[in-house]
């Protein structure tokens, strides 16, 4: 699967990304995970409040921090 992490670099992107990781690398997801942090390609997913994560080019979570068992939960859709 491919995960995006669209954010700026503000903490919460960051925060937002480093927990991701951590849950594609603990629960041993097939997944590679790239940080996108250009404001026009952000808008392409029509996200206007970041962080935000996208699974396979579907928007899951968009403008706030979700907790590692959000993020499993959400990956776990696309094993």
């Amino acid at each position: 699967m491919e995960i995006k992490i669209l954010g700026t670099g503000c903490a919460k992107c960051k925060t937002l990304e480093k927990v991701t990781r951590e849950v594609v690398e603990k629960n041993g997801f097939d997944a590679t995970v790239t940080k996108v942090e250009d404001i026009m390609d952000i808008m392409t997913y029509g996200v206007m409040s970041t962080p935000a994560i996208v699974v396979n080019e579907k928007v899951e979570i968009k403008g706030r921090v979700p907790s590692a068992d959000e993020i499993k939960q959400v990956l776990s859709k696309y094993k």
